[in-house]
Order: structure tokens, then sequence, then C-alpha cells
């Protein structure tokens, strides 16, 4: 799943739990759900179609974070910070792989990671209706009266 999905899932939980650590490790669980579920990938090696693919995505999911971060009332902020950013955590294996040529954490969660992932190069449009869903979700959830 991209992690522009990955940090509206986050701002959608993080706004549902108000609460920062539950938001967290909420987040990092959705991410792993997410992941599980059919979803667009496999755009072919990290100097052709992935990276044509993970810039954009990674300025995506920043510019969503600024966005949140700023439309949401300071009282949960820290909550929405927090979902957004245990939701994306799992895949800084990718950027650490390319930088650094290993990933941060335990092959166990590497070995998991990959093998829950449900991607195909024709899905693309799984991505766009996730994100359509899970802003219009969270942004429903961060309008709500407490």
């Amino acid at each position: 799943m991209l992690v522009t999905n990955h940090v509206l899932s986050g701002a959608l939980i993080g706004g549902a739990v108000r609460s920062p650590l539950p938001a967290f490790t909420l987040g990092v669980v959705s991410h792993f759900a997410l992941d599980a579920v059919p979803h667009w990938g496999k755009f072919g090696s990290v100097s052709g179609g992935m990276l044509r693919v993970a810039v954009p995505d990674g300025l995506a999911g920043l510019a969503v974070i600024g966005t949140f971060a700023a439309i949401t009332p300071r009282e949960h902020r820290l909550s929405v910070l927090a979902g957004m950013a245990g939701a994306a955590l799992p895949d800084i294996d990718k950027p650490s792989r390319l930088f650094f040529n290993r990933s941060p954490f335990p092959r166990a969660v590497d070995a998991f990671h990959s093998a829950i992932q449900d991607e195909a190069p024709d899905r693309a449009h799984y991505e766009l209706a996730a994100a359509a869903v899970l802003a219009v979700g969270a942004l429903a959830v961060l309008r709500r009266r407490p």
C-alpha cells in the first residue's frame, strides 16, 4: 500500500482514538492490515519503476502529514501525529535499504512484512479508492464534536 494511504489511516486512527500511545500502536497494526489486502505494487527495480512511484508518494504522504497536523484541533494533534507515525513506520525499511543497504527491523519482522503483501501492478485504482475513503473518514472523525 502507498505510504500516503498508511498516513491517512493513521490520521483516521489518531482522530478516533485521541490518545497518542494507543494511536501509535494501532497505526502500526493498521499498516500490516492494509498491506495484507490487495493493493498496487510490484513496480520493478529500485532505479526503475519503484522510485517513480515512491518519490511522489513520499512527498504526498508528507503533504498529508502537514495538512492533517494543521487542521487537527490542538488538543488532538499529538494523537493524530502519533497515529500517522505508527502507520508509516513499518515502511521505513524501504528508504533504509535504498540508502544504507539494510533494514532497521529484525529479519522476522521483514519476513512477515514481505509475506503478507498482496501486490499487483494493475491495482492503482485500489489505491485511489482507499485514499478517498481514508481521507473522508479521517476528515469526518476530526470534525466530530468531543
